[in-house]
């Protein structure tokens, strides 16, 4: 295994009662990486993070955490994870230190450790308030310290946003890039897909238990292609044919109202204005639009039902 590599699962499956749940599941993360998990409720998500942590066993397949086997070098593997598997496990009638000092002691953590997560996780003032008086948004970030108590090099949340407002989340998503930068490896599994294209460095697309592609984040347009919508008077389908004969590089499509083409650089933008307006056409809007990630996914699973 790479030793840049925090995780790799290679062809994992998980049968349950004759259905493939998680079905030959490759890939891998690397150091420092925030990686998520993208797909519809059902899509195998929970299923696979359970697998990796250890809760249920698999049908094929293997996975690694720093190079150890999850099957037959279980507690060398797990030492290295933090993590949070649907919902914090806390106790509502103790503080939240308390709740941390308990944790820190099964996990022989000092004191020190334990107020240097309380100010990573700016939890400072309700700290020494019972946990039953928090927020949801607090809970989360309270799960957070406690994942994290023993330097994990391995954070694992589990639709961590669930339930969050909007400054959870964007909280959330400060802490998260701080472990990153700090070097800890965090995978997340979401169906909320405009909070994991702001979260995430990369993001798996899972459905029906099968990969189906890995994306880069800050690049989701395949190729460096883009999408411009070009809106005209006159027959669209006569446009499109035109386009087509003149401009073989340029995918043309069109719906009832405009075109729209998938071009590689602004100077195609440019030739196909001209080749529009020489043929007589009058083109009254040009407005590229950077394909997002839930437009990408959309198109990925278009087959397999609605977005949850």
């Amino acid at each position: 295994m790479d030793s840049e590599l925090t995780l790799e699962l290679r062809a994992v499956t998980k049968k349950l009662k004759g259905v493939n749940v998680v079905d030959q599941l490759s890939f891998s993360v690397k150091k420092g990486e925030i990686f998520g998990l993208l797909g519809p409720n059902g899509a195998g998500k929970t299923t696979a993070i359970r697998m990796m942590v250890g809760l249920i066993s698999l049908s094929e397949g293997e996975i690694f955490i720093m190079g150890k086997n999850v099957t037959t070098q279980f507690e060398e593997a797990i030492m290295h994870v933090g993590g949070i598997v649907e919902n914090p496990q806390l106790y509502g009638y103790l503080t939240g230190y308390k709740n941390l000092m308990q944790y820190a002691r099964m996990m022989g953590v000092d004191k020190a450790r334990v107020d240097e997560v309380v100010q990573i996780v700016e939890l400072s003032d309700a700290i020494h308030k019972k946990v039953k008086t928090y927020s949801l948004g607090m809970r989360q970030r309270l799960g957070v310290a406690q994942a994290i108590l023993h330097r994990p090099r391995l954070l694992i949340l589990d639709e961590p946003t669930n339930g969050l407002d909007p400054q959870g989340m964007r909280d959330l998503r400060r802490y998260l890039r701080k472990l990153a930068d700090e070097g800890t490896t965090v995978l997340v599994s979401s169906h909320i897909l405009a909070e994991m294209e702001l979260m995430c460095d990369r993001v798996a697309v899972i459905q029906k238990g099968k990969l189906i592609s890995i994306a880069e984040v800050g690049n989701v347009v395949e190729a460096n292609k883009t999408k411009t919508h070009i809106g005209i008077e006159g027959s669209l389908e006569k446009a499109r044919d035109l386009l087509q004969a003149q401009h073989p590089n340029v995918n043309v499509l069109h719906s009832e109202q405009e075109l729209i083409l998938e071009v590689s650089s602004p100077a195609e933008i440019g030739a196909v204005n001209k080749t529009l307006v020489t043929a007589g056409f009058i083109v009254h809007r040009i407005e590229t639009k950077k394909q997002s990630l839930e437009d990408q996914f959309i198109e990925m699973t278009s087959d397999g039902g609605a977005v949850v």
